[in-house]
């Protein structure tokens, strides 16, 4: 058919079945059937249902295209278009509103069938199971009506669930029965009888696995002869008929006589025949009304994410079922619903709604040691906050309401319940940025003495400036700054003045060659700031005098010019201080004969004062500025504007108090600060916004009881609302009231229902017309029937409707009841008294009477006190209990209540989690028969209490920070650095340490940068030239001279004080000593040499006639004497935080340094003079982790008793984890949930007893239809399924409804059967066995438990087999199965056999369950039989010889015989020659010598049966080679010559300093 439509060349192709189409039509060129041209096509899958309305009406299309049979596209014509498939056709287009209609219906897996296998060779032995595979029907349907529809319908919401699955059919399991019992009796007391044994069924066949054998072995057994004719005839009782109404309308039941004809009484010798009819009642079954109406849909609104609502229809009952063993069906049902249609409001959804976020706050992120927990006001950096959460409706004006605050109302809160979503966060991180602080360079030098104001000169009143400059601008502005001008009260100010800037060279007076002159100075005109202006302003300053100086004459004493005046010892001038300054200079040369002498050395100094204006010092203080006051006379202000980021509203203005201070002294009056530097002391500022404070509507009311609810004791309820917005700049305030509480209305009265039970009717006997022919019939007396009525009433006494009843009090009470009118030989007596009562002794009787009635107290049969009792005595009960414990011991629980906080303060997540709490154990009560009763008589609240106590966590305890090191450069970029050590691990759950060194320090390592010219090195003038000639006379020639050279701190104002020598550069330390020449009388004289100039090297003196050379030049040589300059950066330093930060943002720097050429770091002015680029970004902002703990919810409310009575109910309450710890944060606690005890409660139980023996109610009858009965007690137990209980009162089951294995129908009576001699019968039901799964090796399958009984047959006479019934078996489904395994059991062998049995894991000995090719055997006898002599059967089933003969085999592997082998004499100690060792060989003939024990024989036999040599030769042969190469190896080792040992470097090592940036890592 296939080839016959695909043959044309061409063919329409439908979609995507081209490959398809290629496959095929290949398959037919291949085999060349193709002999008819008939087209047909393929249909493709339809595009996606289009259309403007759901359901029928839509359009789908799909692509149609004219193919060549090679696949190419061709022309459409080419197609016959006759046979052109459709490309379009109607749907049904699906709508999101069909998930409602249409779903899929999921039939049931059916039987899971085999796979056919490649290979029809099934193992010999299954081990798993063989591999199947099942289906089952799945349909898209409408859910109103079952209708099928179309799957794409349900496959628009849903995909396809599958319809088949792999499965596993099992092995086949057989029968599997226990061991048989023990013989029973012998079935006669004389004469042959049976014997018989049972055994019960374990596990039932499954999986095709053969049926279970036979229950039941007989044997006949034989006792003495019987003495008399034994009884061939027994009466039988047959069952009673089904009630039926005589022809005279009395109702009446007739028992079966089985037997054919009344004579066949006459065998049976009873003086009394028994009564065949008796009173019965006529079944009725229950009746019920027609359902009502369906309610209409609890849910009244549309929603497709909430649950669906409830709808529900009720019938009444119009027969109450009599004598019917069914009870009458369910009176109400329910359904889900869901509300549709175009009507139907969607459904109210909800959301989590949260408040403002609380300010930030740092303190919880500190640890227990941290000092800044007394001062929290100024800490800053990482912090957390926390918000609240509520539900609401979901509105979607809610955000408009927050984000504009014009609305006062935010959406009412609402039960938390209905909100489903997930929580939003309450806690996160934030940030408060740092103050920077106020950072000043250092005070400049005194300025000289000027006026107030050069534009406004007034009298003499002048002062003299010093000033500093921010060198870090504050945060909020520079009004938190220190002063930075210093101001001190000065005569004659100027505001310019001369300078002088150096001095002309001597110039003799008169013209003269050589001694007295001038020097003339060379002036600049500078203003009170230092700076060169312009001349004429100096106009009025007076001009500097010319110097005086002298040009010494050839013998003249020589000396050098002055050098620079030193700085000023003091900065200003008092009583006890006084500022100097000196200079000095030095002899070039001594005078000559008839020269100027030198002058003495006190001349050769000068001294002069400085700084002589006073200490006294004044500034201008400013306190900090006031709050902003809104100032309204600025009205034109934008309020749209911002102010640092922020919304501002309006204008308004700050002031702040600004006095002039005397410093050291204390404010004085404005006078005496310059008044045109006072600062200002009002500016604007800028309002910001009112924010009021904002909180929700309040909730509804919470509910009151509306229903009668037993136990409930809610009798308020409940409004609250939330804050959502906290005020601030001066909003109004939020209401004191958020939680308001009011009394309910009185709940209505609790109605409980139950069963009121009329008094008995009359006995009512059958009529005697009917029963005056049965046999033993009497007219007055025998069994009857009486009734009663039943109404049903409310717990007050009211009527109410018989459906409540049944609704509320269980099964309907019995109308009727069997009754008895004694007959005139029936003996009679009253009803039994109550108890008398106890006297409180302990092992007391109590008794109850009764007595015998009318003519029965004249019989003597009535008064036989062992038949008819008239006392009865019952032991009074003994109030003696017992305590014990039970069960394990709780967590340790902390009081509730308390919120102090043992060891140390309150830190982030700590909610009272440690200290001393208590743990519980339950006490159970006992009374003196072990019965478990309330605790309260045991005189205990039900608990043993201990003290405990939880371990506070302490966190890792680190010292204080050390003192910052000294930078380690005096010049350029170094570090410096600062520890902490550990004083303390962490321990109970504390917060972690940072990674320490191995000296269990941490270190923090920034980078420092020390001025170059912060130490110098200040020389003072040379000595004079000491010469070292021996001619005393001559002071000329060669010498050596000295100067002092000290290291100094360098101040603006010059160097200061005298430091250590190591502060300053070694390499640059100036010579304090050189050679010198002491120019001679008339020689010419030159000056020190100046400082080299700049490359070109070249260095001038004074000039001389006749002198050497002014000039001095030398090559300029890199590194030398000549340097490049270039800046160098440092590495990035570690995070640095503010000192009030524990984390958060932060900064990083590095320095910049200005780096010689020969690599040392040197001043940064000398990069600064050449003008180089500077392009490095010196700060960058980094994020130091923050130290988050974990937070817990508060525990929650201790659950509900896991169990409502017993030993081992438990209480659970439960945390969660708001916040994860983060970074260096205390880890949360692995305790999340605590459990508790409950007090132990008795439990209580109806229970049934057993059953009586099957008893023929007829006196004398054998055999027949009887009844058996039980009774039920109540019980009580410790709520585990092993006690079975001990019996109590009654009473204490009375509120407990009367069920037994979950039915509430009692059975206390049924009919049974008791076997005549003779017959054979089935035995009870065996007890249902333990509930086992389908298991391969442990592994459950998924087949679900089995269990099993049986009924085993009885037979009594070997003459009534044929007539036996068969073996009965019974399975059920069970949960709890195990997995149990069957294996092979062996005794040890007895001579050729042993006993071999199988048995389950749980030590069951069975019959069946393990393979039978797996058995061991039973049996191992040889065959041939071994005759050899000292020859025996082997567990090989082989012959072999006894220890000390060896086998000698035949050809074909039997045994010949045993011969003896050669034996080794290993002497003992006891042996006189032990030191002599022998090995004879032993004549075979001749008994053995060694009979005194001495020695122990080894028998060696190196060779096995077969002849080869047995493996412990190989064993020994291969030790001994080891030992040998164990032996040469260590001669080896010990003649080896050693090697030198390496000599080990001492490398030093360094040591490591690391910085700490608060990372975990570190």
């Amino acid at each position: 058919a296939i080839t016959s439509v695909l043959c044309r060349v061409t063919s329409w192709y439908v979609s995507s079945f081209k490959n398809l189409f290629h496959i095929i039509i290949s398959q037919i060129k291949n085999h060349s059937l193709c002999n008819v041209s008939i087209s047909s096509c393929f249909p493709g899958p339809w595009g996606r249902c289009m259309g403007d309305e759901c359901g029928p009406g839509g359009i789908q299309t799909r692509a149609v295209w004219c193919a060549h049979v090679e696949g190419w596209t061709t022309l459409p014509t080419n197609c016959k278009q006759p046979e052109r498939p459709d490309n379009q056709q109607s749907c049904f287009r699906v709508c999101d509103w069909h998930k409602e209609l249409y779903d899929w219906q999921i039939g049931n897996w059916n039987q899971c069938r085999p796979v056919l296998s490649r290979s029809h060779e099934k193992p010999l032995e299954c081990l798993r199971g063989e591999e199947g595979i099942q289906i089952r029907d799945i349909t898209c349907i409408q859910k109103s009506n079952g209708v099928p529809a179309e799957d794409v319908i349900c496959e628009y919401f849903e995909p396809k669930p599958r319809q088949e699955q792999a499965c596993l059919i099992p092995c086949r399991q057989d029968c599997i029965v226990a061991e048989f019992s023990p013989w029973s009796e012998c079935s006669k007391t004389c004469g042959n009888g049976l014997q018989h044994r049972t055994r019960h069924v374990v596990a039932p066949p499954q999986f095709g696995g053969s049926a279970c054998p036979n229950l039941t072995e007989f044997q006949i057994c034989q006792s003495s002869p019987c003495a008399a004719e034994e009884s061939l005839y027994s009466l039988n009782v047959g069952p009673w008929s089904a009630c039926s109404v005589p022809h005279s309308r009395q109702i009446r039941q007739k028992r079966n006589r089985n037997r054919q004809n009344r004579q066949e009484n006459n065998f049976c010798k009873q003086d009394k025949l028994p009564i065949t009819f008796q009173s019965c009642v006529i079944t009725k079954e229950c009746q019920v009304s027609e359902w009502s109406e369906w309610t209409p849909c609890s849910k009244t609104c549309f929603d497709m994410t909430t649950p669906k609502g409830n709808r529900t229809r009720s019938r009444t009952i119009k027969q109450l079922p009599i004598g019917s063993e069914s009870e009458c069906p369910q009176l109400e049902e329910t359904e889900q619903c869901v509300s549709q249609g175009d009507g139907v409001a969607p459904c109210i959804t909800y959301g989590w709604r949260t408040t403002e976020w609380t300010e930030c706050r740092v303190d919880p992120l500190l640890s227990q040691q941290d000092k800044r927990r007394g001062n929290q006001t100024a800490l800053c950096g990482g912090g957390i906050q926390t918000r609240e959460m509520y539900c609401v409706q979901a509105n979607e004006n809610l955000l408009s309401y927050l984000n504009t605050l014009k609305e006062k109302e935010a959406s009412r809160p609402v039960d938390r319940s209905l909100c489903t979503g997930p929580l939003p966060s309450t806690s996160q991180l934030c940030h408060i940025p740092c103050p920077t602080e106020c950072e000043t360079s250092a005070w400049s030098a005194w300025g000289p003495c000027t006026y107030e104001s050069c534009d406004d000169p007034q009298a003499k009143k002048g002062f003299k400036l010093r000033k500093r400059r921010i060198t870090n601008e504050p945060t909020g502005g520079t009004g938190n700054c220190p002063h930075l001008l210093e101001a001190i009260p000065c005569e004659e100010p100027s505001c310019y003045d001369w300078r002088i800037v150096g001095l002309e060279e001597c110039i003799p007076d008169n013209e003269k060659p050589c001694g007295p002159g001038t020097q003339v100075p060379v002036v600049v005109c500078v203003n009170s700031d230092g700076e060169e202006v312009d001349r004429q302003l100096c106009r009025d300053a007076i001009y500097p005098i010319p110097v005086v100086c002298e040009a010494p004459c050839p013998k003249d004493c020589v000396l050098s010019t002055w050098s620079a005046w030193s700085s000023c010892s003091h900065t200003c001038s008092g009583k006890t201080t006084e500022g100097k300054q000196m200079r000095a200079r030095s002899i070039l040369a001594y005078a000559g004969e008839g020269g100027i002498q030198c002058p003495n050395s006190s001349a050769l100094q000068e001294t002069r004062s400085c700084n002589e204006h006073s200490c006294t010092v004044y500034h201008w203080q400013t306190g900090p500025w006031g709050q902003c006051i809104e100032d309204t006379s600025v009205s034109a202000f934008n309020s749209s504007a911002s102010w640092n980021g922020e919304a501002t509203c309006s204008v308004g203005m700050q002031t702040r108090k600004v006095i002039c201070v005397r410093v050291n002294v204390g404010q004085v009056g404005p006078k005496k600060c310059p008044e045109s530097l006072r600062p200002e002391t009002v500016r604007p500022c800028l309002l910001p916004c009112r924010k009021d404070c904002i909180v929700t509507p309040f909730s509804d009311w919470t509910p009151c009881p509306s229903s009668c609810q037993e136990g409930v004791t809610v009798k308020k309820q409940s409004r609250h609302r939330v804050i959502i917005q906290l005020p601030a700049n001066g909003g109004r305030e939020c209401p004191d009231s958020l939680f308001e509480e009011k009394e309910c209305e009185a709940s209505p009265v609790c109605y409980s229902y139950r069963w009121k039970t009329h008094k008995w009717r009359r006995c009512q006997l059958v009529p005697w017309y009917v029963r005056q022919d049965s046999p033993g019939a009497h007219e007055t007396c025998g069994p009857g029937l009486q009734a009663r009525a039943i109404t049903c009433r409310r717990q007050d006494g009211g009527q109410a409707d018989i459906s409540e009843c049944l609704k509320y009090s269980g099964p309907l009470p019995p109308l009727t009841q069997t009754c008895q009118i004694p007959c005139q030989d029936d003996c009679q007596f009253t009803n039994w008294s109550k108890f008398s009562s106890c006297n409180g002794d302990c092992g007391g009787v109590r008794t109850r009477k009764r007595t015998l009635v009318g003519k029965s107290k004249k019989r003597d049969k009535c008064k036989n006190s062992q038949l008819y009792p008239l006392i009865e005595n019952q032991f009074c009960p003994c109030d003696k209990y017992s305590a014990q414990p039970v069960g394990n011991w709780s967590d340790c629980i902390l009081p509730e209540g308390k919120l102090e906080v043992l060891l140390g303060m309150k830190v982030q997540g700590d909610v009272k989690e440690c200290g001393q709490g208590y743990r519980y154990q339950a006490m159970a009560c006992y009374d003196q028969n072990n019965r478990l009763v309330e605790t309260s008589r045991c005189n205990s609240h039900g608990y043993i209490e201990e003290a405990c106590i939880i371990p506070c966590p302490s966190d890792c305890k680190l010292s204080e920070w050390s003192n910052w090191s000294r930078c380690s450069k005096s010049c350029g970029s170094g570090v410096k650095v600062r520890s902490k050590w550990l004083r303390e691990k962490p321990y109970n759950g504390g917060r972690p340490c940072p990674k320490l060194d191995h000296v269990n320090q941490v270190y923090e390592v920034v980078p420092c940068h020390s001025d170059c010219s912060q130490y110098v090195w200040v020389t003072e003038p040379w000595s004079v030239c000491k010469v070292t000639n021996v001619d005393l006379k001559v002071n000329c020639g060669e010498g050596v001279q000295t100067r002092k050279v000290r290291c100094m701190l360098n101040t603006v104002d010059g160097p200061s004080d005298t430091v250590e020598d190591y502060l300053c550069d070694p390499e640059e330390m100036p010579l304090g000593a050189r050679k010198c020449t002491l120019p001679c009388p008339e020689d010419c004289v030159m000056s020190e040499w100046g400082s080299w100039s700049r490359c070109s090297l070249v260095r001038s003196t004074l000039k001389c006639n006749s002198c050497p050379a002014a000039t001095e030049t030398e090559a300029c040589t890199l590194n030398k004497n000549c340097y490049h300059y270039d800046y160098n950066v440092t590495d990035w330093s570690t995070c640095q935080l503010s000192e009030k930060a524990v984390c958060g943002n932060g900064i990083k720097t590095r320095m910049l340094d200005c780096v010689r050429s020969d690599g040392k770091s040197v001043d940064l002015k000398y990069c600064e003079e050449l003008g180089l680029e500077k392009t490095w970004q010196m700060n960058m902002s980094c994020v130091v982790e923050c130290p988050v703990n974990c937070q817990l919810s508060d525990w929650s409310p201790w659950s509900e008793c896991s169990q409502t009575c017993g030993l081992t109910g438990k209480m659970i309450r439960r945390r969660t984890i708001n916040q994860p710890f983060q970074g260096d944060g205390r880890p949360c606690p692995s305790q999340m949930e605590q459990f508790k005890p409950c007090p132990v409660k008795p439990c209580y139980r109806w229970q049934y007893g057993q059953w009586s023996a099957c008893k023929v109610e007829v006196k004398d009858a054998q055999c027949g239809e009887g009844t058996r009965v039980r009774n039920i007690s109540c019980v009580v137990f410790d709520g585990s399924a092993e006690d079975v209980g001990k019996i109590v009162d009654e009473e204490f089951c009375g509120e407990i409804e009367p069920i037994i294995d979950g039915n509430k129908k009692m059975i206390l009576e049924e009919t049974c059967t008791v076997p005549c001699p003779g017959d054979c019968y089935l035995r009870e039901w065996s007890e249902w066995s333990l509930c086992q799964l389908t298991c391969v090796n442990g592994e459950d399958l998924g087949f679900g438990g089995i269990q099993v009984r049986s009924r085993a047959v009885i037979i009594q006479e070997l003459e009534n087999q044929h007539l036996c019934p068969e073996q009965a078996l019974e399975t059920r489904p069970c949960n709890d199965g195990q997995c149990y395994e069957y294996k092979w059991m062996a005794s040890p062998w007895k001579g050729s056999s042993r006993t071999v049995w199988c048995q389950r894991s749980d030590g069951l000995n069975v019959t069946g369950g393990c393979l039978v090719m797996r058995q061991p055997d039973a049996d191992r006898s040889c065959n041939p039989p071994c005759s050899q002599p000292h020859a025996y059967c082997s567990e090989t089933r082989t012959c072999s010889c006894e220890d000390g003969y060896t086998e000698v085999m035949s050809s074909d592997g039997t045994l010949e015989q045993c011969t003896l082998i050669p034996v080794v004499v290993i002497p003992t100690m006891e042996d006189k020659k032990g030191d002599v060792k022998t090995s004879r060989a032993v004549n075979p003939t001749q008994p053995s010598s060694n009979q005194s024990g001495r020695g122990r024989t080894w028998f060696l036999q190196p060779f096995g049966p077969d002849g080869r040599l047995k493996t412990w030769v190989y064993g020994v042969a291969a030790g001994a080679f080891v030992l040998l190469i164990f032996i040469v190896s260590m001669i080896y080792l010990a003649c080896k010559k050693p090697k030198k040992p390496q000599r080990r470097q001492n490398n030093r090592l360094k040591p490591l300093t690391l910085a700490y940036d608060g990372d975990a890592d570190m």
